[in-house]
């Protein structure tokens, strides 16, 4: 894994957390406890500050940024999937944003919330809780249902448990 400090800037990871060997983690970047942190992911808090919650997901490829002295804040039990783009928002806890989509500056994306794949939300742009979003610009369509939560709670301890098996399981060849 790729931490870096920068300047007076040093990462703090959590325990029982994972992070692949290609993503990186540089600056003021706090990630909780059992986080699963993808290949190739960036989590850049160089200038800004980065909050990762316990037991939450940045797939592959994301990019986590935050403006001067601002925070992105991620809650706990998130996933941020495949290729999105979070910069400088907050994502509260149990939220699933889409693969490839963007949350861009001052937005806020509620509790059990679901963003599309593929979906913008624009800056200062507020999603309820328990809503899904998707289109760009990102348009409530829907209401987040029971079903849905229970599924996500399986994946998202799917995570949890990959890991836990990554860094003893992963063997270069």
């Amino acid at each position: 894994m790729a931490v870096f400090q920068f300047e007076d800037r040093i990462p703090r990871i959590g325990k029982e957390t994972y992070i692949a060997e290609s993503a990186e983690v540089i600056g003021k970047v706090m990630i909780g406890d059992h986080c699963y942190i993808g290949p190739g992911a960036r989590l850049r808090g160089d200038y800004g500050t980065i909050e990762i919650g316990d037991y939450s997901i940045v797939e592959d490829n994301c990019v986590l940024h935050a403006r001067p002295d601002d925070t992105c804040k991620i809650g706990e039990h998130v996933t941020v999937g495949h290729g999105a783009i979070v910069h400088n928002a907050t994502i509260r806890d149990w939220a699933m944003i889409g693969m490839g989509s963007i949350v861009s500056d001052f937005a806020v994306v509620g509790e059990w919330s679901v963003i599309g794949e593929g979906a913008v939300v624009r800056n200062n742009q507020k999603i309820p809780d328990e809503k899904v979003a998707v289109g760009v610009p990102a348009k409530v369509i829907a209401d987040v249902k029971e079903d849905y939560k229970e599924l996500w709670m399986k994946y998202k301890g799917m995570y949890t448990e990959l890991a836990k098996r990554y860094p003893r399981g992963l063997k270069r060849l």
